[in-house]
């Protein structure tokens, strides 16, 4: 066990040890934040291949995982096929309502959700989702708002840091680790 998750507080564990929904904002969160845009105008998005790792780990330990992001961009659609992300939204320009009416359809209550954000638009869900996590990069506002703040920024690893957090707390990681040696 690293010893970052070691020294986490008890009330930290018990809030991730309830999670059975991780919902991740995506641009700035998944992403660095960056928009690149080729001459032809297409988007382009960089993710990080331990984050992905990390989703499929969350996914085979029982976790519902769900992107919701107020953009629409193909990369996204692209990267959440990849990962095989059944719950994807975009263009959700109120993400609290959209992560409530997941969690009812999911048969959840908020206790049992994670919103990991890095902006102002991230705020209404993440006062709802029992961890609110902030990635490293965030807003000082989100970060204020946040139960956790990832020591990586958004699109460098956070997602992975999430995952690992939820693991550790729900007494998963040592099987994860011993499933790669």
């Amino acid at each position: 066990m690293s010893r970052y998750l070691a020294d986490l507080p008890a009330d930290l564990l018990a809030r991730a040890a309830r999670v059975r929904l991780v919902a991740f904002d995506v641009d700035g969160t998944l992403t660095d934040g960056r928009l690149w845009y080729g001459e032809d105008g297409r988007e382009t998005k960089v993710f990080h291949v331990h984050d992905g790792l990390g989703l499929k780990r969350l996914q085979a330990n029982g976790m519902q995982v769900a992107f919701i992001t107020a953009r629409i961009s193909h990369p996204v659609a692209l990267r959440a096929e990849e990962l095989e992300i059944a719950h994807v939204y975009q263009g959700q320009g109120d993400k609290r309502a959209c992560l409530l009416q997941l969690l009812e359809a999911l048969g959840l209550a908020p206790e049992h959700a994670a919103f990991v954000g890095d902006d102002l638009p991230d705020l209404p869900p993440m006062r709802v989702a029992g961890l609110a996590v902030a990635v490293a990069n965030a807003h000082p506002w989100v970060a204020e708002a946040a139960h956790w703040q990832t020591r990586l920024a958004g699109g460098m690893g956070a997602a992975r840091e999430v995952c690992d957090l939820i693991l550790h707390a729900q007494g998963k990681a040592g099987a994860e680790r011993e499933r790669w040696r």
